[in-house]
C-alpha cells in the first residue's frame, strides 16, 4: 500500500470521481513564535522567500491540483482553481474537499505577471479545474460543457486546453461522456484519460464504461490502447512526447504502469504485486513511482530506465514511494525507517544511495515532493495519524527547514504543502489563513 505523507495529496479529480480522488483537508497547526522560527532560518543559512497569497475568485478558496504535475512553471505561472463568490448548484459540490459550509462555484486559474486570472470555462459549464502547465505557457486541465451524462446523471466534463492567449479548446472524449486532462508538455502534446462507451464493471476511475488513455495532438484524441486489461490512464508527459501511466494487463484489474512512445505501449513491470503508479517522468525518458512487493502488503519505490527496473529500497523499514525525478536524475520521495512507524523524505540519485532529510520539529513523518535543476527539495511533513505539520525545504541533501520560517517578512498563513520547486526557486504550494481556509500560495525567493 503506497505511503501517504501527511494526507495533503490532491490527485487531480473530475466531478463524478470520488473514487479516485483521496483527498484530506487539512487541520490547523499549532502556533509558534515567528521571531523563534526566522532565528532557526538564519542560522541554518538557508534562502529567505517573499509569500504571495494568490487569494481567490471571490469565494474563500483555492487550491492546487497537484503534487505529481507540474502545476509551477519556470516562468513563474502557477495554475489550480479557486472559489468564486456563486453557490455551486451541483450535488455535493462534486469536490470531496468541499465540506457543506464551502459549496461554491469553482473555476480554473492562472497566476501570472502578478495577477490570478479566471481561466473561465466551456460554454454552459459551471465549474473547471486547471491542473497542468508547460513551460511556454500552455494549461490543461477539464471543463463542465453543459450536458448531463446520461449515465452518471451529473454534469458532463471534458478535458480543455487553454492557449497562450486564454483560448479554451475542447479535446472531446473517446466515444464516452467523460475526459480529464492530467499533462501537458511545450508542444501542445496532452495526456490524460477518457471514457468510451463500452460497459464496465472494474472501472480505474469508477466510471460505469472502460477508461482508456489518451494523446491529444494536431487537433486529434488518441487511444494508446491497454497492456492487455481494459483499462488505461495516462498521467504524465515529457518534452518529447514520451507518456507514462498505468493499465490494467488483464482481466483481474492487476495493474502495472507503462511507458509509451512513438506508438508503442511498455510494461514497466513490477516488483511482484499486483498494483503500482508512476509519479515521475523526466526528458530522458527515465520514470520514478512505486510498486507493490508480493502480497501486495508492501510497496517499494523504483526507477526504471530503459527497459530495467530498480527496486530504490528504503531507510531500513517496509515501505517507499519515489515521488519526482529531475533532468540530472536526482530523485525524491519518502520511506520506512526501521520499525516502519514513521517515513522520512529521501533524495537519492540515480547512482547513489537515498539521504534522509530527516523531520521538522516534532513532526515526525515527512515527504519529498519535488526537486528541481540546483538540487534544491520541497515537501510537507506530519504526525503519521494524518494531520499535518509545516512544509519544509531542503537545499543540496542538507537537513530540511520548517519553510514557514523561511518566509520574509513574516506571515499569518501557515504553508502546510510545497508542492512544486521551479529552475528559478520559486515553490508553490498551499496554506492556511487566520479563518481556517485553504489558499494557495506562491513563495518567490527575495535574497
Amino acid at each position: 500500500m503506497r505511503l501517504q505523507g501527511s494526507c495533503k495529496f490532491r490527485f487531480a479529480n473530475m466531478m463524478a470521481m470520488a473514487a479516485i480522488a483521496a483527498i484530506a483537508m487539512p487541520v490547523g497547526l499549532p502556533a509558534q513564535a515567528n521571531g523563534a522560527r526566522e532565528q532557526g532560518a538564519h542560522e541554518a543559512g538557508v534562502p529567505h522567500y517573499k509569500l504571495i497569497d494568490l487569494g481567490t475568485l471571490g469565494g474563500p478558496n483555492s487550491f492546487i491540483a497537484g503534487p505529481n504535475i507540474q502545476i509551477l512553471n519556470d516562468m513563474g505561472s502557477l495554475v489550480g482553481f479557486a472559489n468564486t463568490a456563486a453557490a455551486n448548484p451541483n450535488p455535493n459540490c462534486f469536490l470531496p474537499f468541499q465540506g457543506p459550509n464551502d459549496c461554491f462555484v469553482y473555476h480554473p486559474a492562472v497566476w501570472r505577471n502578478g495577477t490570478l486570472t479566471d481561466l473561465g470555462v466551456l460554454p454552459g459549464g459551471i465549474n473547471g479545474q486547471a491542473d497542468a502547465i508547460a513551460n511556454n505557457g500552455l494549461i490543461v486541465g477539464w471543463s463542465e460543457d453543459g450536458r448531463i451524462d446520461p449515465l452518471l446523471g451529473l454534469p458532463e466534463a471534458h478535458a480543455v486546453l487553454w492557449t497562450q492567449s486564454g483560448q479554451i479548446i475542447d479535446l472531446g472524449a473517446l466515444a464516452g461522456n467523460e475526459s480529464l486532462a492530467t499533462a501537458g508538455n511545450s508542444r501542445g502534446q496532452v495526456v490524460g484519460f477518457s471514457s468510451n462507451d463500452i460497459p464496465d464493471s472494474i472501472s480505474l476511475v469508477g466510471l460505469p464504461t472502460q477508461t482508456r488513455a489518451f494523446l491529444w495532438q494536431h487537433g486529434v484524441l488518441q487511444d494508446l490502447s491497454t497492456l492487455g486489461g481494459t483499462d488505461a490512464l495516462a498521467a504524465l508527459i515529457n518534452e518529447r512526447g514520451q507518456v507514462a501511466g498505468i493499465s490494467y494487463t488483464n482481466a483481474d484489474a492487476t495493474t502495472n504502469p507503462f511507458f509509451w512512445q512513438d506508438g508503442r505501449m511498455t510494461d514497466i513491470g513490477s516488483l511482484g504485486g499486483t498494483s503500482g503508479m508512476p509519479y515521475g517522468l523526466n526528458d530522458l525518458g527515465q520514470v520514478v513511482g512505486y510498486s507493490n512487493l508480493a502480497g501486495d502488503a508492501t510497496n517499494h519505490a523504483f526507477l526504471w530506465e530503459h527497459g530495467t527496473l530498480t527496486d530504490l529500497g528504503t531507510l531500513g523499514g517496509d515501505s517507499s514511494v519515489a515521488e519526482a525525478i529531475n533532468n540530472s536524475g536526482f530523485m525524491v520521495g519518502n520511506a520506512d525507517l526501521p520499525g516502519s512507524q514513521s517515513h522520512h523524505a529521501f533524495r537519492m540519485r540515480i547512482d547513489g544511495a537515498m539521504t534522509d532529510l530527516g523531520i521538522v520539529a516534532a513532526w515526525p513523518c515527512t515527504t519529498a515532493l519535488s526537486v528541481n535543476a540546483r538540487g534544491q527539495v520541497v515537501g510537507d511533513t506530519g504526525d503519521c495519524a494524518g494531520n499535518d505539520g509545516p512544509a519544509f525545504f531542503s537545499d543540496h541533501g542538507e537537513p530540511m527547514v520548517d519553510l514557514n520560517s523561511l518566509i520574509v517578512p513574516a506571515s499569518d498563513l501557515e504553508v502546510i504543502a510545497a508542492y512544486d520547486i521551479n529552475d528559478r526557486g520559486e515553490i508553490a504550494g498551499a496554506a492556511i489563513t487566520p479563518s481556517g481556509d485553504e489558499h494557495a500560495v506562491l513563495l518567490i525567493p527575495c535574497d
